[in-house]
């Protein structure tokens, strides 16, 4: 089991769960980020470090957002590996707990 960035993470991309894996298996697009399902060794770190509260385990995703454990799995496949926390988006707050943001996912 892995853990899967949701819908929050869009348009807010904090890094601080970056700083604590151990095993580099987040990826960077440009106003989200994901984690590899085949490099997470589901060690629990990021998830109390996303102050967007976007990372859940994969058998306890929220309900309407089980379809973000294959576009992680999908949007891994292309986009670099981050490893060092960056800022945040401008406007990351304004963005933090709204919803109904996939539409705005770039890709």
């Amino acid at each position: 089991m892995a853990f899967v960035i949701t819908e929050n993470c869009i348009k807010c991309k904090f890094t601080d769960c970056v700083d604590v894996c151990p095993v580099d298996c987040f990826h960077e697009g440009p106003n989200f980020l994901v984690i590899d399902p085949d490099e997470c060794i589901d060690c629990t770190l990021c998830e109390p470090e996303c102050p967007a509260n976007a990372i859940h385990a994969e058998d306890e995703l929220p309900e309407g957002q089980e379809h973000f454990a294959a576009l992680n799995a999908e949007l891994a496949k292309k986009w670099p590996i981050i490893t060092e926390v960056k800022d945040s988006l401008p406007d990351a707050d304004e963005w933090n707990g709204k919803a109904g943001k996939f539409a705005l996912l770039e890709k």
